[in-house]
């Protein structure tokens, strides 16, 4: 009897959820020892709080934290497992996990960091922050017009690095008492890394439609997808002596909506259907689900987006090519006034997308909107060719640190209290 109650145990799926966690739990040990941030010597840490789904967040920054460590120090610091295991695999900058509060306040205190950079708001950014000597300077992840690039956190951080302008004024339009003088512009660094390109040549123009995902909530919700993607990949499928690059956000592959996953199955299938007449691979219509947007660009005729970072991307490293925006809320003045992009590109909306032919068509045999989106460029981005953004983001930093180095001469910090909420979540 002891023993059949003992194998029912064993075999119970309750203890195998509690032996896959122990065997967990060791692991992340494990890799916390062999992380542990003894070999770092640096001036500049990356504080990344979030587990491996945002980790594309912080991926685009690297090229950029590399070219940084020529001249200031920089080491990542992970409250995750996961994201520490992606991180892994993708540089060679020296990485750090710290799980809990503690190891990770000790961690401070034991180096000279001088400047800490947020690529995000996580929940336990504030863990961070809650050391006084660093420069805390958030930096987001991107430049775009959602309402996310926004946040009443900014307060929160000594600094916050914004793009140009078009930045300022969303600042200003959507938070009270901030102090813009913590705004510094630096432009957009990540567009000045040179990358090996990820889409072949073709003999045909190339259309790509990048669209972005559906976001926390409604009010964050840009996407076309699910309203539009299949019309838009249609019209697009239909232009003469053109291939379709598909290459949406990350997320919506792995969206739980169900009118995303519909259409973009109804998308996929449409694609797949349209390369049952062609021969040639090079001119044939491709789904990239994964892969570095940016350095397929250079191969892109026109490209049709959401509002988001990538069509303001799209803007910055090629002006001259035509851009088609879309609008899922119908609302053209709301559009102009939080988009400013929109002012110079044809738009897909509600009604406009049963002529989305048409319009494709147009925007590239009547492009009319080549002045206005060098104008909007510099608005966003500032002057400068590229390369200039670079050197913005590394005076900045330089800026900052010989700051601190002479405000810590006499400084004792004695502000080592704060809320924690550890957990194992890897």
């Amino acid at each position: 009897m002891i023993r059949k109650t003992a194998l029912a145990a064993v075999r119970s799926s309750a203890w195998k959820k509690t032996s896959r966690w122990i065997r967990g739990s060791e692991r992340w040990v494990q890799l916390e020892e062999e992380f542990d941030g003894s070999y770092v010597k640096a001036e500049v840490i990356v504080y990344f709080g979030d587990a491996k789904s945002k980790f594309y967040q912080l991926q685009q920054w690297i090229p950029v934290l590399e070219e940084l460590h020529k001249s200031h120090k920089v080491a990542i610091i992970f409250r995750r497992p996961s994201s520490l295991l992606r991180a892994r695999s993708r540089t060679r900058l020296p990485l750090v996990l710290k799980r809990r509060f503690d190891p990770l306040h000790t961690f401070y205190h034991a180096n000279n960091f001088k400047l800490a950079l947020y690529v995000n708001n996580g929940m336990t950014n504030f863990q961070s922050l809650g050391y006084a000597p660093m420069v805390h300077v958030h930096i987001n992840h991107g430049e775009s017009d959602k309402l996310s690039m926004v946040s009443n956190q900014a307060k929160s951080y000594d600094r916050v690095f914004v793009a140009g302008d078009a930045a300022i004024e969303r600042h200003r339009k959507a938070l009270l008492d901030f102090d813009e003088r913590a705004l510094i512009k630096v432009g957009r660094p990540q567009l000045d890394i040179e990358r090996i390109s990820e889409l072949e040549p073709s003999a045909v123009k190339t259309v790509m439609y990048a669209p972005t995902w559906e976001g926390e909530n409604d009010a964050n919700n840009y996407t076309s997808v699910d309203l539009y993607g299949s019309q838009i990949v249609e019209a697009a499928l239909a232009l003469e002596n053109t291939r379709l690059i598909y290459k949406p956000h990350p997320r919506v592959e792995s969206s739980k909506d169900p009118e995303m996953q519909e259409q973009n199955t109804r998308i996929l299938e449409l694609i797949d259907a349209a390369n049952q007449s062609i021969t040639d691979e090079t001119e044939s219509h491709q789904v990239l689900m994964q892969g570095d947007i940016l350095a397929m660009f250079d191969e892109v005729d026109m490209l049709i987006t959401d509002v988001s970072s990538v069509g303001l991307d799209f803007l910055y490293l090629h002006p001259t090519k035509p851009l088609v925006l879309t609008d899922r809320r119908n609302n053209i003045d709301k559009l102009t006034g939080e988009a400013p992009i929109s002012r110079a590109t044809p738009i897909i909306d509600g009604r406009s997308v049963e002529n989305a032919f048409h319009l494709l068509h147009s925007a590239f045999t009547e492009d009319t909107n080549a002045e206005a989106r060098t104008i909007l460029r510099a608005h966003y981005f500032g002057e400068g060719e590229k390369g200039t953004s670079t050197r913005l983001f590394t005076e900045a930093i330089s800026y900052l640190i010989e700051n601190r180095t002479h405000d810590l001469k006499g400084f004792s910090d004695t502000s080592t209290n704060a809320e924690s909420n550890d957990g194992d979540d890897a």
